[in-house]
């Protein structure tokens, strides 16, 4: 239960593994565009209540995200949140990536996620485990 969270009327264990690119899968996030991309994660996450940002990993041409997301976001509305605050970051402090990405257009359209949550196998078994439990009870 330790690794549970808790709002005002649900429990929750929503964590996901996402991955995205920039358009063209340009190699540009190295150098000062990685340090400011990790910095705004951590940053713009902060500012989402129990968003949290639980591994991360910048490669040059793509980002992996572990999230723990509350339910009550979506994965779509804060990948929307999270790519949009980023591109507008990332073309106010390095101006030379208008060059590349003429229109204001840094992300590839769309992302890859996938949940990452209980044994699939321990869940089954608790699952019986209390039917079990109904019954002889």
């Amino acid at each position: 239960m330790k690794q549970y969270k808790l709002l005002s009327h649900s429990l929750w264990l929503c964590t996901y593994h996402i991955i995205f690119c920039p358009k063209y899968r340009y190699p540009i996030l190295c150098g000062k565009s990685e340090v400011l991309v990790r910095n705004l994660l951590y940053q713009l996450c902060g500012q989402k209540d129990q968003l949290v940002v639980e591994e991360i990993n910048i490669q040059p041409d793509h980002v992996h995200l572990v999230l723990s997301i509350p339910p009550k976001y979506s994965v779509s509305e804060t990948m929307g949140y999270l790519k949009g605050k980023l591109s507008i970051k990332l073309f106010n402090h390095q101006r030379e990536l208008t060059k590349q990405y003429w229109g204001k257009h840094l992300w590839a359209r769309g992302y890859c996620v996938s949940t990452i949550g209980l044994d699939e196998d321990k869940i089954k078994k608790y699952v019986k485990w209390q039917q079990d439990k109904e019954q002889k009870g």
